[in-house]
């Protein structure tokens, strides 16, 4: 069964990094568009970061020059670092394809990794 996961997250202090983690032994990253979202507590979930087969990034514009969006193509497996963490940073970090993966015509989430920053 196709599955992707999330892990990185953590507690931290306004102003530090974290790096996010999203692997799967199904789905290879290095063929796909691939996309981290955010989820802040009562917030919907939004696109923060892209990364195409190509190599090409794009990030909203409340992240951009503060994540990197990366793939490690021999480890199947990419990242989401982010520098200079701030509290509007906090939420629950999922990765996914672009479009997002379906599963018997239902949207599939793994089960996202918690941010959380402390100012």
């Amino acid at each position: 069964q196709v599955q992707l996961v999330e892990s990185g997250g953590g507690l931290v202090q306004a102003g530090g990094s974290l790096k996010l983690s999203c692997t799967s032994s199904e789905i290879i990253f290095s063929l796909q568009t691939m996309t981290w979202y955010r989820q802040g507590p009562g917030k919907q979930r939004d696109l923060v970061a892209t990364l195409t087969a190509g190599d090409n990034t794009n990030y909203a514009t409340s992240v951009k020059g503060r994540f990197v969006i990366s793939r490690d193509n021999a480890k199947n497996t990419m990242y989401l670092q982010i520098y200079d963490l701030q509290p509007e940073d906090t939420g629950v970090y999922y990765c996914n394809t672009q479009p997002v993966l379906r599963i018997n015509g239902v949207n599939y989430w793994g089960p996202g990794t918690q941010v959380t920053v402390s100012s």
